[in-house]
């Protein structure tokens, strides 16, 4: 089965960086989108960056410039890395994948398509003082 684990999350201070990283294991179908979200309390989960199986990326408008998403295909492993961090990103986050049954397999169909990550992690916290 899918299973995905991340880790990396910690407090830092503002302006720091992170890197956030998600191990991937089960996923058997060939082409599927990876993404990281994040949630924080009261609000609802935001999407930040997928990439394809293809290595498309696709990111939220407002993070592009901040974060980099990447992905090591020979260590199933899922990247997320957070420059000039500030307090507005503190919250839970999360690495998904999606489903092999979703048409919307590529960016930036996935991205748009929250609906097509059938496969979550557990998350990791990041917070930002």
């Amino acid at each position: 089965h899918v299973q995905l684990v991340e880790s990396g999350g910690a407090s830092v201070q503002a302006g720091g960086s992170l890197r956030l990283t998600c191990a991937a294991s089960g996923l058997t179908h060939s082409r599927y989108c990876l993404g990281w979200f994040r949630q924080a309390p009261g609000r609802s989960r935001e999407a930040l960056t997928a990439i394809d199986s293809g290595g498309g990326t696709g990111y939220a408008h407002s993070l592009k410039t901040r974060f980099t998403i990447s992905k090591d295909n020979a260590k199933n492993t899922l990247y997320l890395e957070m420059s000039s961090l500030q307090p507005e990103d503190t919250a839970m986050y999360y690495c998904a994948a999606t489903s092999p049954s979703t048409e919307d397999d590529a960016v930036p169909r996935c991205f748009r398509n929250v609906e097509s990550f059938g496969y979550w992690g557990q998350g990791t916290q990041v917070t930002v003082s």
